[in-house]
This record gives structure tokens, sequence and C-alpha cells, in this order.
């Protein structure tokens, strides 16, 4: 998939924004409807993930319009300075109408999370990642969610089962149980736990974005990462 890897990301969220949309495909294996798509404007072009509100697959305990999760997952993410999410916009003139659209990141897709895990130089960003579930609460972190990008970097994508004000957390991130966060995500996270970006209060509910500041307080806290609960389900299915 096209793209220019040297666009700073202000860039590449105006090509998503205003770039029109063409469909190559649907992504396979997807419970929800999601779609490749390009994005161009000019000479500009860039891979995009497209997913429409009617395409949803409605569940018990999330209401609709998960999409808008997608797009709080991309805000927080950019707020605690971690970029761990790709960019990820709210597009309401789109072929399948509104949805979140979402930087298509090229990577080698036989990695994962139990093939990076093995190499200590991921660690740090994997890290990141699993401190990252823990304040959005995510509850379907798969290891296929974790891609090694061409550039280099492991991008956390398909985020839209996060922020539900229960705690969800099920993840194949359990590596670091009961390490000691590092310091530099333990700074941001304070700072998160003062002042919740005001984008999120855009996208979920008071009492989300409340549960999203108690959470990061929480692990500042305690400033390890959790252990998993015997007695509760800790691990998505499917586990990649």
């Amino acid at each position: 998939m096209p793209q220019d890897e040297r666009s700073p990301a202000s860039d590449i969220v105006t090509l998503l924004a205003e770039g029109e949309i063409e469909i190559v495909g649907r992504m396979p294996w997807s419970s929800n409807q999601t779609f490749l798509v390009t994005c161009s404007s000019g000479d500009e072009e860039t891979g995009g993930v497209y997913k429409p509100e009617r395409g949803e697959r409605h569940l018990w305990d999330f209401p609709g319009a998960i999409f808008r999760r997608e797009v709080a997952a991309y805000e927080l993410s950019a707020a605690l300075g971690w970029d761990l999410v790709p960019e990820t916009i709210i597009r309401a003139e789109a072929p399948f109408g509104e949805g979140s659209l979402q930087r298509f990141v090229d990577a080698d897709f036989s990695q994962h999370h139990f093939t990076l895990i093995e190499d200590e130089q991921y660690h740090e960003r994997l890290r990141a990642i699993c401190a990252f579930d823990v304040v959005a609460n995510n509850a379907d972190r798969k290891s296929g969610h974790c891609i090694l990008g061409d550039d280099g970097n492991i991008w956390a994508i398909d985020n839209g089962l996060c922020f539900h004000r229960e705690p969800k957390l099920r993840t194949v991130i359990w590596e670091f149980a009961g390490d000691r966060v590092p310091d530099a995500l333990l700074e941001d996270l304070s700072a998160l736990a003062d002042d919740v970006p005001v984008a999120l209060l855009e996208l979920l509910s008071p009492a989300e974005v409340d549960a999203v500041r108690r959470r990061a307080q929480k692990l500042v806290a305690k400033g390890r990462f959790p252990v998993p609960d015997p007695n509760e389900h800790c691990y998505p299915w499917p586990l990649v």
C-alpha cells in the first residue's frame, strides 16, 4: 500500500480527513466490516483502514459506535506522547457512511506479540502498550493486534473494545505482570491523571472518561503492572 513514511502526523491526518477514498477490498478475519482503502489528494496517497458504524456487530457489553473508541485510543496514545496507535480519525463522508479511518501500517504480518516478545529490543515498546491497555481498559488485546511496521515500530491496532467503565482488561501481554512500570511511563500517566485530553470528552461518556483518569491514578499509585486474576477472564479469544 503506497504511503509516504516521511509525512508528519498532521499531514497524514489531513490526507485521511480530506482525501478521496477508494475501497480496495474487505479485510479478512474481521468480526466487523473492515475495509482496506486508499486516501488520495493530488500526488499524495496513503493506505487506510476504514470501519463504518453500519458494519459493526453490536455486543451486549459495548454500546454502538465502537468506531469512536478506535479514535479515542489514538487520541489517548497521542496525548501521552507514546504514538502507539496509527493516526485515526472520524470520517463522515465515506463510502458506507460515518466510521473510523486509520492509517494503514505497512508491516511484517508474520510478526505478532508472541514472536516479538522473544526479542528484548521490543520490550520497551511492549511495556508501553501494556500500560496503555491497562489505562484504556482494553478488552481484546490479541497477539495479532501488535504489528511490526516497516518503520521498525510496534503499532497497537484494533482498539475498538476499550474504555468500558467496568474492569474488562483482556490481553495477551502478561509477561510484565508485577514488574515495575518504567518511570518515564509513570510520569506521562501522572500528567494524564491530572488532565484528561479534551478529545476524549468528545468521544466517550463522562463516566468513561472519569474511569480513564481513575485507572491512570491507580497504575501510578501502585507503580507496577497488574497481575492476572485467576478468577477472571484475563485473556482474549482467540489469542492471536
